[in-house]
């Protein structure tokens, strides 16, 4: 019986994780205004008259940029917990363990540097 009674608390949170997702979107269909004009399907850029094709194609740096991006970002957030945990006074094997992930950290952005992701080869229009 107790089982239950936690797992209906996962459930709870399921459904009001699915609701959360899905009210803005109906609630934008709702509210939103729905109006076909001379330029409703044209691209707007910042005022800008449009020119050329939307569709561009981008060079694998962007996307190793990107996914090195969201990779070092889920660990920063990872770091936020654990040096919370350190200010209860922890033990001196959680601190070399959280060394040694850092320094891997850093060892994966210097190849990423020497390899030239971050580094932006520019385009001449």
């Amino acid at each position: 019986m107790e089982t239950i009674i936690e797992f209906s608390y996962v459930v709870v949170f399921a459904i009001v994780a699915i609701l959360f997702t899905i009210a803005p979107v109906i609630i934008s269909r709702l509210i939103a205004p729905r109006t076909i004009g001379d330029k409703t399907f044209t691209t707007y850029e910042c005022g800008i008259q449009p020119f050329g094709s939307a569709w561009t194609r981008h060079t694998i740096v962007y996307y190793t940029y990107a996914l090195i991006f969201i990779a070092f970002d889920v660990d920063i957030l990872y770091l936020f917990p654990v040096a919370l945990s350190y200010t209860k006074g922890s033990n001196i094997k959680e601190f070399y363990s959280l060394l040694a992930f850092v320094l891997i950290l850093v060892l994966a952005i210097i190849y990423a540097w020497g390899k030239g992701v971050f580094t932006w080869k520019r385009k001449n229009l």
